[in-house]
C-alpha cells in the first residue's frame, strides 16, 4: 500500500458564494484542501470525474430555500453514485424532520448554519477518518481475495525447481528473516510475497505493500517512515509494525534513499518527518526485484549493505520458460477457474493448443499464460481450445479481441490486465485505465461477487 501524497479534498456544495468562502478558508486553516461547487448538478459533475474525502452539502438551493428537497435528492443521487463517499448535510432551516429524512437516505451527520468552527471540522474528519477506515477494509479484502487465488496457482507444480522453490518458501516462512525475492515480471513474486505471510507466525498481523517504482523519491520518508507536521500520520513501516512489509521493485529505490531505509532496518528504529521522537518497529521486510542487484551495485545505483540486510534469504523465481512441466497443467487451472466464471461447461485443450504452449517463450511468464487462457475461454465458440484461439503471436490484435466482447466482458479483461499489468497495485491501474481509485475498487468487488454467485450455483 502506498499512502496518498495528500489528503483527498473535501466537497462543499453550497450556491451562497460566502458559505463557500467561509468554508474554504476553514478548511485551508486546518490543511484540509476543498472544492466547491454551487449546485447538486455541479456536484453530480464533480463527482465524476474525481475522488473526495467527504461532502459537506446545504439542502436548500435556490428553487426552493425551505423544504430542504433539492438537498435530500442530492443526498439520495449521490448515495448511488458513490456510496462509499461520507455525506455531511447542513441548513440554515434545521428540524429534526429533515435530519431524520437526511439520515435516512443515507447522510453520516447533521449540521445547522450558523455552524460551530469546531464542530464542523470534528464533523469533517470523523468522516474523512471512516472513508480512510473503508478503504483500508476494501483493500484487506482484496488482499484476502489475491491469497486465496495464489495458493492454488503455487501448487501447481510439477517441475523440480518449482517444487523446490515452494519448499523454500513453506520452510523460510516459519522464522523471522528478511526475504529478497528475485525473477521476472509475471513469475508470481507478489504471490510468493503474500504466501511467505500467510504461512508465517505474522499472519494475523498486517501485511503493507508497497510498490518503490510508483513512490515519488521526494515523499519516500514521509510515506515511508510517516510525518508529524502538517498533519500526524503514520508511515509504511508503522503499519505493518509486527507484521510484513514487502518492498516490491527495491530496485528502485534511489541511492540517497537507501541509507534512511538501511538504518530502519538495521536498527528498527524511526522518526517521522517533522519531529524527534524516535518509536521502535517489528517488521519483517519481503523484497522483490525482476532487476540484476549485483550489477546496479556495480553500478554503485545500489547499496551492497542494503542488499545484505535485504536477502538474509534469497529466493530465485525461475521463469516459465524453465518450468516446462508446468505449463499445461497451469492452463487447465486457469481455464477451469475462467469457465466457472463465465458459467461455461467445462472446455479442453486440443493437442495443437497444449503443443503451442510448450514451445512458447512467455516473455511475459504465468501473468502471460493466464491472460492467454483467460482469452481464449472468452473468444472460443467451441468446447475445445486450439493453438489458433490462443493467438500467441498476436498481442497486436487485442482491439480486434474486444470488438467481439460484450462490454460487461471486456470491461473485465480490461480491468484484470490492467491489474496484471500494474502487479496488482490499484492506485497506478486506476490511473492506467482513466478511473479512480473507488470504481477501480467497486468493479473489482462487483466481478468477485459475480465470481462467488456463480461458483454457489
Amino acid at each position: 500500500m502506498t499512502p496518498q501524497d495528500t489528503p483527498l479534498p473535501v466537497l462543499v456544495v453550497d450556491d451562497h458564494p460566502d458559505v463557500r468562502l467561509a468554508m474554504r478558508v476553514l478548511l485551508r486553516s486546518e490543511q484540509v484542501p476543498s472544492i466547491d461547487v454551487e449546485s447538486p448538478a455541479a456536484a453530480l459533475e464533480a463527482v465524476s470525474r474525481r475522488e473526495f474525502s467527504c461532502a459537506v452539502l446545504d439542502l436548500n438551493y435556490t428553487a426552493d430555500t425551505t423544504s430542504g428537497q433539492e438537498g435530500l435528492a442530492l443526498v439520495g443521487r449521490l448515495r448511488e453514485e458513490v456510496p462509499e463517499l461520507p455525506l455531511i448535510v447542513m441548513t440554515a432551516w434545521g428540524s429534526i424532520d429533515l435530519a431524520v429524512k437526511a439520515m435516512r437516505l443515507g447522510a453520516a451527520d447533521f449540521i445547522e448554519k450558523p455552524w460551530s468552527n469546531a464542530r464542523m471540522m470534528h464533523t469533517v474528519r470523523a468522516q474523512m477518518a471512516l472513508r480512510e477506515m473503508r478503504e483500508e477494509n476494501r483493500r484487506l479484502r482484496y488482499e484476502a481475495s489475491l491469497a486465496r487465488q495464489s495458493s492454488d496457482v503455487l501448487r501447481i507444480c510439477e517441475s523440480s525447481s518449482m517444487r523446490h522453490v515452494v519448499e523454500l518458501i513453506s520452510r523460510v516462512a516459519k522464522g523471522d528473516s528478511n526475504v529478497l525475492l528475485l525473477g521476472e515480471n509475471g513469475t508470481g513474486k507478489s504471490l510468493f510475497a503474500r504466501e511467505l505471510h500467510a504461512l508465517s507466525p505474522r499472519v494475523e498481523e498486517p501485511l503493507i505493500r508497497v510498490d518503490m517504482g510508483s513512490l515519488p523519491e521526494s515523499r519516500f520518508a514521509d510515506d515511508m517512515f510517516g510525518e508529524e507536521r502538517p498533519t500526524s500520520r503514520p508511515g509504511c513501516f508503522e503499519l505493518a509494525h509486527r507484521g510484513t512489509l514487502v518492498l516490491e521493485e527495491v530496485g528502485n529505490i534511489a541511492l540517497f534513499n537507501q541509507i534512511k531505509l538501511l538504518r530502519v532496518i538495521e536498527e528498527g528504529e524511526l522518526e517521522r518527518s517533522g519531529s524527534t521522537r524516535t518509536r521502535r518497529v517489528d517488521v519483517r521486510v519481503v523484497s522483490t526485484s525482476n532487476a540484476d542487484l549485483e550489477a546496479a551495485i556495480r553500478a554503485h545505483r545500489f547499496r551492497r549493505d542494503l542488499l545484505y540486510r535485504l536477502n538474509a534469504m534469497q529466493v530465485r523465481l525461475p521463469p516459465l520458460r524453465e518450468r516446462v512441466e508446468d505449463i499445461v497443467p497451469l492452463a487447465r487451472h486457469f481455464m477451469l477457474r475462467e469457465c466457472r466464471r463465465l458459467d461455461r461447461d467445462a472446455m479442453v485443450f486440443a493437442p495443437s493448443a497444449e503443443r503451442a504452449m510448450r514451445t512458447y517463450a512467455w516473455p511475459g511468464n504465468v501473468r502471460e499464460l493466464e491472460h492467454a487462457v483467460e482469452r481464449a475461454v472468452l473468444l472460443s465458440a467451441q468446447k475445445e481450445i486450439d493453438a489458433v484461439d490462443l493467438a500467441l503471436s498476436r498481442e497486436a490484435d487485442l482491439p480486434l479481441v474486444l470488438d467481439r466482447l460484450t462490454l460487461p466482458d471486456a470491461e473485465a479483461m480490461l480491468v484484470r490486465n490492467a491489474m496484471e499489468r500494474y502487479d496488482n497495485n490499484l492506485q497506478r491501474a486506476a490511473e492506467a485505465l482513466g478511473i479512480s481509485r473507488q470504481a477501480l475498487y467497486r468493479r473489482l468487488e462487483k466481478q468477485r461477487s459475480k465470481n462467488h454467485f456463480e461458483q454457489a450455483h
